[in-house]
């Protein structure tokens, strides 16, 4: 699988990805999501790439682009850019055939990325905030050293090796219609497009719709697709770290526009709840790049035409991340609340203020009780909670509640 002069990539080429993978990568499981199912009124299922061999889907197109390497250019070395996932694949699959990686990562990087980046063989360097700067200083570092730069998704093999997640989804859901995916540079969704199309059109032409989830926050491609051709956009911060991708590929966007129907953006809200579904529902630890597929179909279930399948490509979260994105996630139900409450400062107040808490059913996680402020009267003190509640519609009765019994609220 060396490098080609043509960007299509056929079914025979993924079969033969798959036959190169084998004992390397291992077939994820696909297991149906009943309240995602009751949404959109059909099946849904789950293909869980958060199970693969480093947390994610990369190491099928690392493995087979650095398989596809001579033996000079793996003794050379590679060198790649990424937020994580892909350095993880990039460092296995070099570990795996004999061969040295450099992987640039962005400053802030999750830390469990990084070490485990590290504990693959892989050596690690930080020349920038944002994805892009590495992909910059990684193709540099390869002009200058002579490494073979590995691209996260800009690439034929890198593409059809991440395609054999379509081979495994026509096999468990060969009745599918609509696959939705996260995406970046759109080397997974165009991979798995082919792949599925392909198969289709060789059992009889089914038509299988494929939509992609971006993080509106960071959305290259419906811009890209507007204009006719990859153009750049501006990074802004997202908790989707694994696809803040500023361009799309040159190979990927061709692949796009021949082979996927449709881009959507979801916001960082719909993520936080996708992952909350997806920990609390269907029992996965999965990143917020990870979740973004789960996320459209929360924001855009008209898009979709069951059977669905929806890819969870990653569960690389750092352990803090996931208690902030759960919190805002439980935030953004209804059943998580932050309230700033002003008490008469006289003793009692604040354990009269708890008792009515606990006879409405809510639970406080934390109390913060402050009395000298610019903003308060000398007779009064104000304390800032964090509740758990049942749902918005308990949430919205206490407030209620607690305001009819004259407490000065304020929501945060």
């Amino acid at each position: 699988m060396s490098d080609r002069g043509s960007t299509a990539v056929s079914v025979d080429d993924v079969r033969a990805a798959r036959e190169l993978l084998g004992g390397v990568v291992v077939p994820t499981p696909t297991i149906p999501s009943r309240v995602l199912s009751e949404q959109i009124g059909g099946p849904v299922l789950l293909k869980c790439e958060n199970l693969q061999r480093t947390g994610s889907f990369k190491i099928r197109g690392a493995y087979a682009r650095i398989a596809g390497l001579s033996e000079a250019q793996r003794a050379g070395g590679v060198v790649a850019a990424s937020a994580g996932n892909h350095a993880q694949g990039v460092a296995l699959a070099a570990s795996i055939l004999g061969c040295k990686a450099t992987v640039f990562m962005p400053v802030g990087a999750p830390l469990p990325k990084i070490a485990a980046t590290r504990g693959y063989g892989a050596e690690v360097v930080f020349p920038g905030p944002t994805v892009d700067d590495c992909l910059t200083a990684a193709q540099e570092y390869a002009d200058e050293c002579g490494a073979v730069f590995i691209h996260p998704f800009d690439h034929p093999d890198v593409v059809t090796g991440q395609a054999t997640i379509g081979l495994e989804i026509m096999e468990q859901c060969p009745d599918v219609r609509t696959i939705v995916s996260p995406v970046g540079g759109g080397g997974l969704l165009a991979g798995i497009a082919a792949a599925a199309k392909g198969v289709a059109e060789e059992t009889g032409g089914r038509e299988i719709k494929t939509l992609g989830a971006q993080a509106k926050r960071m959305a290259a491609f419906p811009p890209s697709l507007a204009a006719g051709k990859p153009v750049q956009v501006e990074a802004e911060p997202t908790m989707a770290d694994g696809i803040a991708v500023g361009r799309p590929g040159d190979l990927t966007y061709d692949m796009f526009t021949d082979l996927v129907d449709a881009v959507v953006t979801v916001t960082e809200e719909s993520i936080s709840q996708a992952l909350l579904l997806c920990l609390e529902r269907a029992k996965q630890v999965v990143e917020p790049a990870g979740a973004a597929g789960v996320a459209a179909l929360l924001e855009h279930a008209y898009a979709v035409e069951p059977p669905v399948v929806v890819l969870l490509s990653g569960g690389n979260i750092d352990p803090l991340l996931l208690s902030k994105v759960l919190r805002h996630g439980l935030a953004g139900a209804g059943r998580y609340l932050v309230v700033r409450c002003r008490l008469k400062d006289r003793p009692g107040a604040l354990v009269t203020l708890l008792g009515e808490l606990a006879e409405l059913g809510v639970n406080v996680l934390d109390v913060m009780h402050e009395r000298v402020a610019a903003r308060l009267h000398v007779e009064e003190v104000e304390v800032l909670m964090h509740l758990e509640t049942r749902g918005s519609g308990h949430s919205e009765d206490v407030i209620g509640r607690l305001r009819e019994k004259g407490y000065t609220l304020t929501l945060s």
